[in-house]
């Protein structure tokens, strides 16, 4: 597979760190946002193994960041 770069988000709920990929649903958590990310290469790992060799995944070009307001 072609090497490709893959966005992610990370965030903090209560105690525990989130890290997702923006461009396939797939997602992780740690106790620290190294070990989020450490665990959502292993889950991409993981993932990739059942996907055919040429899978392609999407592309994102341009990422922003806002607030928004709920009621």
């Amino acid at each position: 597979m072609k090497s490709q770069i893959l966005h992610t988000l990370i965030w903090r709920e209560n105690k525990i760190f989130v890290a997702k990929f923006l461009e396939i649903e797939l997602a992780s958590q740690g106790k620290t946002k190294t070990e989020a990310l450490k665990n959502l290469k292993e889950a991409l790992d993981l993932y990739l193994e059942d996907e055919p060799k040429k899978i392609s995944l999407p592309s994102i070009n341009n990422v922003s960041f806002q607030k928004f307001p709920v009621n």
